[in-house]
């Protein structure tokens, strides 16, 4: 598993356009009037949270191989994941190709490079990848990410067994909550928006030390308040977001379009 670092998924869930999905950063209104704004659609558009910090490699999955093979590989390995952290996806593509097919029996390369290609947009390859890290490791960290790429490739029945699964693992806060906006997202995707709804108010609405993940929780509900015309409770979710991180993606923006509830803009 690729640990975490605190902050390492901060915008992970707003990466720049992919070739084959729109882009997942929501973009700000087009002008003052709620009417006349390109609605973001954000269910759509977000991503989960991509956890990872520099790569270390497990010995336990290096069994046979020389020390300098090892050391060679933690060294590409480690580059790959300086790249990743960097959004510099097309430079860790180019490391961990190679790497992927030559060490596919090595966990932590198969993660990495899934990871890689879900930020390129390769839904597809990603999910292979996902898949395996997850066959070969039994764990459940990644399973936003390989959901979001199912979501992604129309296979939204993937999307709830994935979502079904990881709500009985017992994860922890982050995972749980970055699965359940991808499950909701699923859900909006179905014309189900109210069920999306239910599903996102099922999660942690009011931390007592609110987090990246919860701030996008809180996005994806009010946004979905938005769409099903619930304006008040839109700009409530919106203002709350502001309140702990005004600049997160296009609050102000979003607070702007909706206006206020005595003008009615």
């Amino acid at each position: 598993m690729l640990r975490p670092i605190p902050g390492a998924d901060r915008g992970d869930a707003y990466a720049a356009k992919a070739p084959e999905r729109r882009s997942p950063r929501p973009e700000p209104p087009q002008g003052p009037q709620r009417a006349e704004r390109a609605r973001p659609d954000a269910q759509r558009r977000r991503r989960p949270g991509v956890r990872l910090d520099v790569p270390q490699l497990d010995p336990t999955g290096l069994h046979g191989m020389p020390s300098d093979e090892q050391q060679r590989l933690a060294r590409r390995l480690r580059d790959a994941g300086e790249d990743f952290l960097a959004e510099r996806f097309g430079d860790a593509h180019v490391i961990l190709r190679p790497l992927a097919s030559r060490y596919a029996a090595v966990a932590e390369v198969q993660e990495l490079f899934g990871l890689t290609l879900y930020r390129l947009g390769r839904w597809t390859a990603a999910s292979h990848r996902l898949e395996q890290y997850e066959a070969m490791t039994g764990a459940i960290d990644q399973l936003p990410v390989l959901a979001d790429c199912y979501r992604a490739l129309g296979r939204l029945n993937d999307v709830h067994d994935v979502w079904d699964r990881l709500r009985h693992a017992d994860p922890d806060a982050q995972t749980i909550t970055e699965g359940r906006i991808v499950a909701a997202g699923a859900l909006a995707d179905e014309g189900r928006p109210r069920d999306a709804i239910r599903l996102l108010e099922a999660g942690p609405l009011r931390p007592k030390r609110p987090k990246e993940h919860h701030l996008r929780l809180w996005y994806a509900l009010a946004d979905l308040y938005d769409r099903v015309g619930d304006l008040q409770r839109a700009r409530r979710g919106f203002a709350r977001i502001a309140d702990v991180e005004p600049e997160f993606v296009d609050v102000a923006d979003r607070l702007a379009a909706l206006g206020t509830a005595d003008t009615g803009h």
